[in-house]
């Protein structure tokens, strides 16, 4: 049976309708005149290690973790979850992947949330800076055979890899990779600019968290960084929490790269979504959350995550960087939904993935009403 959702296009500003019909969007087109809140394809994030207590980097992930994650997303608007996983020992990312495997076969609705799994790591810079907090006794350099063994593990489901192209063969494995259809992104990185152009030039076409895993002094050219945001064939991904890139950064950042070439990601951890307060975590050991979603070492200014998600930073950017709703949501749909197969649009024939939401000016986030998923309304 179909079902037609109204509400303001947030694109355009004008009243939209969608008619939703066995899972997919059948129609749109203009709205009532009378109608009030906004109506928007659902969030699609690139890149998330966790949520509400939930880690999917934890010691005992398991399916039931997985599900978890995606039902909290849900009710904050992402439809599209692609869980990352960090540095670590071979098996247990196995352990990871074979996780995030299980709770697709289990649930046909986590099968079209999570398209594919992310890899951030191993394959990173052991530099202290760049590194972050991935563990260095797990960096190590790219491989084929441990990459395919990861595939077998999970039934082809590393659909994403971010690497620092530092490494000798860096070039070859990114070309590897794209030929087997993943997708592969610099990050983490304290490669030359000759290195990052050698594996864009074999096929990696993201930047992730641009402007963060990076060294706090750098000389100011050449550097990683205007090698990335010069280079047009890379799109790159920004952190907008409000901590892990500073206003006027985020700005030129995107003025940089343009909208086209721009996107947003949560990079949560299994903080985001908790009350402020003190924590014991995995990564990080003791962490102090602040009311504001800032997220540090005990005792130090050190970041130790993000723990804020993507509504979140869909509304940070807007007054960051200085974006109207309607790209700074594009941002958070459509550019990053170009990597999942075409999701985060509402177009015809589309996935019925839409989201209704309030929003004003100020406010600090995105409060979702409804969520759709696939056509079946999943709104806690």
């Amino acid at each position: 049976m179909a079902e037609t959702l109204t509400g303001l296009d947030p694109f355009t500003g004008r009243p939209l309708s969608v008619t939703v019909h066995e899972g997919l969007i059948a129609q749109t087109g203009p709205g009532p005149a009378d109608v009030t809140g906004w109506l928007a394809p659902g969030l699609v994030d690139l890149q998330v290690n966790g949520f509400a207590g939930h880690d999917f980097n934890g010691a005992r992930s398991d399916p039931q973790t997985v599900v978890a994650i995606v039902h909290a997303l849900r009710a904050r608007g992402v439809t599209t979850v692609v869980p990352t996983l960090i540095t670590a020992a071979h098996e247990r990312i196995t352990r990871a992947l074979r996780a995030v495997a299980e709770a697709r076969e289990q649930d046909p609705l986590v099968r079209h949330a999570v398209p594919f799994v992310h890899l951030e790591g191993p394959h990173l810079s052991p530099e202290d800076g760049p590194r972050g907090v991935h563990d260095p006794a797990h960096i190590r350099p790219p491989s084929a055979e441990e990459f395919a063994e990861w595939q077998a593990a999970s039934g082809g489901l590393v659909g994403m890899v971010t690497l620092s192209p530092h490494f000798e063969g860096a070039a070859a494995y990114t070309s590897d990779l794209c030929r087997q259809g993943v997708r592969v992104a610099i990050g983490h990185t304290h490669a030359t600019p000759a290195q990052i152009t050698a594996v864009v030039d074999a096929g990696a076409r993201l930047s992730t968290h641009l402007g963060n895993g990076a060294h706090a002094m750098l000389a100011r050219h050449p550097n990683y960084l205007w090698a990335q945001l010069a280079d047009d064939r890379l799109t790159a991904g920004f952190i907008a929490d409000g901590h892990h890139l500073p206003a006027d950064t985020l700005t030129a950042m995107i003025r940089a790269k343009g909208l086209g070439r721009s996107l947003l990601v949560s990079d949560s951890v299994a903080l985001a979504g908790m009350p402020p307060g003190r924590y014991e975590t995995p990564v990080g050991g003791a962490v102090e959350l602040s009311p504001d979603g800032r997220l540090v070492q005990s005792g130090t200014p050190y970041l130790a995550g993000a723990a804020r998600g993507l509504a979140e930073g869909v509304a940070q950017a807007i007054g960051a960087a200085r974006l109207t709703l309607g790209d700074a949501l594009r941002l958070a749909t459509t550019q990053p939904g170009r990597f999942t197969g075409g999701r985060g649009v509402l177009t015809v024939g589309a996935p019925a993935d839409v989201i209704e939401f309030a929003w004003s000016p100020g406010d600090t986030t995105l409060s979702t009403t409804r969520v759709l998923v696939r056509g079946q309304d999943v709104t806690p």
